[in-house]
């Protein structure tokens, strides 16, 4: 048997650490002297040790630790392993994207995001719309996308969308995502709709939607030096996507904010 001091020698596991994982249910020692506390562990523990300190480095937390330490199936062992490691990915890859945003913030590029005043006409469109949250708005896309380019065989123009302002302030609103064409259709959630004639202060973003935000603050800070007012739903224009290439840096996205005047723009 090895003493708590000695066994946290072998498995870089410090005292402190290993009475918390006795604590906790997940390396229990093999003997605890009823006299004297004392834990003592067997040479066996020593793996079981090791893997628990490899999957905390991975900051997998403690409940999902014995989930795996628990089964006796390595299929289902991988699996739990597999999703933790997918989820870090994610975390990483925002990390990356908030990184490269930050960046652009702090060091701005030298010519400023353009933007225009565009007079935009009514335009018939097939429409899937719902009340939709911030979290879910990517998902909620993907799927009426789809549902629109199963739907309408002869599109007039790049898709796009119509977000409420609310979704922006209280991470609930109303979404409506869009085809133009000619003849809309009526299918499932699909239907027509007509989209009213308006102006619009337009500006391109260049690039992934990890910092679109970024181009959304330039448009507002030109908006707001030109005297306008914001007046109703944000629109975007999806003119080159992921549906188009797999090019990130190819992707450009108007960004349409409805405006009317507050005083003449000079």
């Amino acid at each position: 048997m090895l003493a708590i001091g000695e066994f946290s020698r072998l498995t870089h596991l410090s005292i402190r650490t290993l009475r918390r994982y006795h604590d906790a249910d997940l390396l229990v020692p093999a003997t605890v002297d009823e006299a004297t506390g004392y834990r003592y562990y067997s040479g066996d523990q020593i793996p079981t040790a090791q893997v628990i300190h490899r999957l905390r480095e991975l900051d997998v937390p403690l409940p999902e630790v014995r989930r795996i330490l628990r089964s006796s199936d390595p299929g289902t062992r991988a699996a739990l392993i597999g999703d933790h490691l997918q989820r870090l990915e994610s975390e990483l890859d925002r990390t990356r994207a908030a990184v490269a945003s930050l960046r652009r913030l702090l060091c701005p590029q030298p010519a400023p995001v353009h933007v225009e005043l565009r007079a935009v006409p009514t335009l018939t469109v097939a429409a899937v719309e719902g009340d939709v949250g911030l979290d879910e708005v990517l998902s909620w896309y993907a799927g009426a996308m789809a549902e629109l380019d199963a739907t309408v065989p002869e599109p007039t123009g790049a898709p796009g969308g119509l977000y409420d302002n609310s979704l922006f302030e209280v991470c609930q609103g109303h979404v409506v995502v869009y085809r133009p064409t000619r003849q809309p259709p009526r299918s499932g959630r699909v239907h027509p709709l007509t989209l009213p004639a308006v102006e619009l202060a337009v500006a391109t973003h260049v690039g992934e939607h990890d910092d679109i935000d970024v181009t959304y603050g330039e448009v507002g800070a030109w908006v707001v030096a030109n005297a306008l007012a914001v007046a109703g739903p944000i629109r975007e224009t999806y003119l080159v996507g992921p549906r188009d290439t797999a090019d990130p840096s190819a992707w450009r996205t108007e960004i349409g904010w409805p405006v009317f005047r507050v005083h003449s723009v000079g």
